[in-house]
């Protein structure tokens, strides 16, 4: 039997979130924006109002919420702003992999860190050379007695030149290609290890990107996540979860757009009436919630079949494909309803279209999506 009614509870956790979205996020996001700042102040607050973390298990103390209402969530933060809401939901990343292949001992220490006080941690996989290409990366680990070694660098990392913790990808033989690659977790403060906050971002400016530099940094054997040879399943295993988290990501920034057209429209005036009257105007906004409604349907599936134990790693593209490309297509048309002041950062739509393009990037690219799609369709 399908059921598409919110429990009490994933009510409460929606409100909660626009609530802070509105009090919190929304008064700061253009400052925020223009001066890329990282918002720390905001991350507390949302620390201590329990909308951080979602992830962690109840029995480490934290929410152990799943996908389904981490998304719903997700959504109504980025309703706000995607870059500060990038702040304060990065952690969901890095902790997926700990999550996944994590023993015991790894997750007490480094999940169990989110919840004691804010901390920030970052899930760094993409190279210069090896974005949507994972296989091609070029940083390097090497075991020597009871240690590895690593060396190389990462970049466009969230939280990279924040976080706390990190959980890093590296290759044993380039030529071994996927089965080469490893994964490991461990704190930022190694010797060897460098970093910095890239800038200059088209859009979600508030977000922290780094660069992440080892040289030749020694982590203790512990470090290693599972099993060695096995980091390319783990990091596919976490798109898979956290790919309809950016689905989320994308209905939060379309139905902000969606709302501030309809709200425009009945203000603005044209050739003696409220553009809200031309059949034109509309459709571009009827469009809209046509696509945002399909983005919700979607994105919630995918979430749900994570939430029930099931790898959907097709539906989760997707969700991840149609909702960030439905997100861009809703945000230039918003620009155009709005005319020359769309185009004005006194307006928020602009910022919007901005925020909205790194949804088609990050994450695998709406073009590499369409490559795990197709290929499930040919395997079946």
């Amino acid at each position: 039997m399908l059921g598409f009614d919110l429990t009490d509870e994933q009510r409460e956790l929606k409100s909660l979130a626009r609530k802070f979205a509105e009090n919190e996020i929304i008064p700061r996001a253009r400052e925020c924006d223009e001066k890329e700042i990282f918002p720390v102040d905001i991350c507390q607050k949302a620390f201590d109002a329990g909308l951080m973390n979602f992830g962690v298990p109840k029995d480490l103390g934290g929410p152990g919420l799943g996908v389904l209402d981490t998304s719903l969530i997700v959504e109504e933060l980025n309703y706000g702003c995607a870059g500060i809401s990038n702040a304060v939901g990065a952690n969901d990343l890095a902790t997926l992999p700990v999550l996944i292949a994590g023993n015991a001992e790894q997750k007490k220490v480094y999940l169990g860190q989110l919840i004691k006080q804010l901390t920030f941690c970052a899930f760094a996989i993409t190279e210069p050379s090896a974005g949507s290409d994972v296989a091609a990366m070029t940083t390097t680990y090497r075991r020597e007695g009871d240690e590895f070694v690593l060396n190389g660098n990462k970049h466009f990392i969230s939280n990279g030149s924040r976080a706390d913790w990190y959980v890093t990808f590296a290759t044993s033989d380039k030529r071994l290609k996927h089965k080469g690659i490893s994964a490991f977790v461990f704190p930022s403060n190694v010797p060897g290890l460098t970093r910095n906050r890239m800038h200059g971002k088209l859009g979600q400016r508030a977000a922290d990107t780094g660069e992440i530099f080892y040289d030749n940094v020694r982590i203790p054997a512990s470090s290693l996540l599972g099993r060695e040879g096995e980091g390319f399943k783990y990091a596919m295993a976490t798109f898979d979860h956290s790919r309809p988290e950016i689905g989320a990501i994308a209905i939060g920034i379309a139905q902000r757009a969606l709302d501030e057209c309809l709200k425009y429209s009945k203000q603005r005036s044209a050739f003696g009436q409220p553009i809200s009257n031309f059949q034109a105007i509309q459709f571009m906004m009827a469009d809209m919630a046509i696509e945002i409604e399909a983005m919700r349907l979607l994105t919630y599936k995918a979430a749900w079949l994570v939430d029930q134990g099931q790898s959907p790693n097709a539906i989760s593209s997707y969700a991840k494909a149609f909702s960030a490309d439905a997100c861009m297509r809703i945000t230039i048309d918003a620009v155009q309803i709005f005319g020359g002041y769309g185009y004005m950062k006194e307006y928020p739509v602009e910022k919007l279209m901005r925020d909205a393009k790194l949804l088609q990037i990050y994450e695998g690219t709406s073009q590499i999506q369409r490559v795990v799609i197709a290929r499930n369709l040919l395997k079946e």
